[in-house]
């Protein structure tokens, strides 16, 4: 085990060794700083190639600008070359010996483990060593699985842990690592694009294409295929294919079977229910539920489905007649949950509202629209909006370049604010 260490060197920051950071997402760092110095195992999840591996890495590197020393972080990440065999929590436990016996930290140690869940029994070293007074060690964990590190978390890890969703960039984000400037000529770039980080270290749109496709594949076979044993792959591809073409639209799982009988292909209720729930727990796509905004409850059935990056659509699927409108609500919707708001999809009476927002006593409701040149579309947008009759905040989001006066109470943002506006 101590050639290992040796051989994991050059991913640490020991012997003052320069470790890539990445460009610095601080809206991640400061929220998860504000949680470190205590016994909570802080938990990553996101999409593969979303930025948790920079994420935890930055973390790392500001400890040490606080006065860590460099050789009380340990990072490990379990999709390197050099820790292909670390298959188990035994050989985990042995990994992190052996460390402590090569760098001799005194005092707490602080652990990164990045994509945990190949480790198996994973979750033993975890709460064993997060709630160890005799050495103390606070564990930052990352994983590429929803199912693996969300829904079973509160079993895996007894309730000890504050989980954090990492999103590709976000627009604010895009004009910094870019260099461009706030306003609608960044925004639609932005939208046309695509914000996992890796995309801005590679130029033209072949090699961009190529990424997102590998990603992709990636993702299927890996954490989709592998994971859950999946037996007819086209269909889950094809499936990805119709949520990424109908994305921003109200789907039933009833409208897809239709769609692929059309196309003389069978299959039935569960085994989609199943591969859409696969989907969702690998961050592909993101389901938003019906919400009654009159009885404050959610509808069971339809429901729309936002992809998590806009790339697979304007690099593998752009062929599709949907246009800069259908990007632009697929950007609102990840705003909102970056910012840690959830979301849905509102009705009342008889009318849609794009969205409902809530983050604790905080709700928003949201129209999204392309312009609102004409009068005919000023007088939709905002109908639904009237109807609402509580005093939470209420916008319509367009790709105007002017702000049209409030019209009781609900407030006009050119979609280049909107960051600004949720604070993220």
């Amino acid at each position: 085990m101590i050639e290992l260490i040796n051989s994991i060197r050059k991913y640490n920051f020991w012997d003052a060794n320069p470790v890539d950071t990445g460009y610095r997402r601080t809206a991640y760092t400061d929220k998860i700083g504000q949680c470190i110095g205590n016994k909570l195992i802080k938990v990553l999840v996101g999409q593969r190639r979303a930025g948790k591996s920079y994420i935890l890495r930055q973390i790392a590197s500001k400890l040490i600008s606080q006065g860590v020393k460099s050789e009380n972080i340990l990072y490990i990440n379990k999709e390197y070359m050099e820790l292909i065999t670390l298959r188990s929590v035994i050989e985990l436990e042995e990994l992190y010996k052996a460390y402590l016996q090569e760098l001799k930290p005194e005092g707490k140690v602080y652990l990164f483990i990045d994509e945990i869940q190949y480790i198996e029994g994973w979750e033993r070293f975890v709460n064993s060593h997060s709630q160890d007074f005799a050495e103390p060690c606070e564990l930052f964990i990352s994983g590429s699985n929803s199912n693996l590190l969300s829904g079973e978390l509160a079993t895996l890890l007894s309730g000890r842990y504050v989980k954090f969703e990492v999103f590709p960039f976000s627009y604010t984000e895009y004009c910094g690592i870019t260099e461009q400037e706030v306003g609608i000529n960044s925004y639609k770039k932005y939208l046309q694009s695509g914000a996992l980080p890796e995309l801005f270290n590679l130029s033209g749109d072949e090699m961009k294409q190529n990424y997102i496709s590998s990603i992709k594949d990636t993702v299927m076979l890996r954490d989709i295929v592998s994971r859950y044993k999946v037996k007819d792959i086209k269909l889950l591809d094809d499936l990805f294919v119709y949520l990424v073409n109908s994305a921003a639209n109200i789907v039933s799982v009833t409208n897809i079977i239709n769609f692929f009988a059309s196309k003389k292909r069978k299959t039935n209720y569960e085994t989609l229910s199943t591969y859409i729930t696969y989907l969702e727990n690998s961050f592909l796509v993101h389901r938003a539920e019906r919400y009654n905004i009159k009885g404050k409850d959610t509808i069971s059935g339809n429901c729309k489905f936002y992809l998590n990056d806009l790339s697979y659509r304007n690099y593998l699927y752009s062929g599709y007649g949907y246009g800069l409108g259908y990007l632009l609500e697929n950007a609102v919707y990840l705003s909102l949950r970056r910012a840690g708001y959830q979301v849905y999809v509102g009705t009342i009476k008889d009318a849609e509202v794009d969205f409902v927002a809530i983050k604790g006593d905080r709700k928003l409701y949201l129209q999204v629209t392309l312009q609102l040149t004409e009068e005919q579309t000023v007088e939709r947008e905002y109908r639904s909006l009237k109807l609402i009759d509580d005093n939470f905040d209420k916008y319509v989001v367009s790709m105007d370049d002017y702000k049209i006066p409030t019209n009781e109470g609900i407030e006009h943002l050119s979609a280049w604010n909107l960051d600004k506006v949720l604070g993220s």
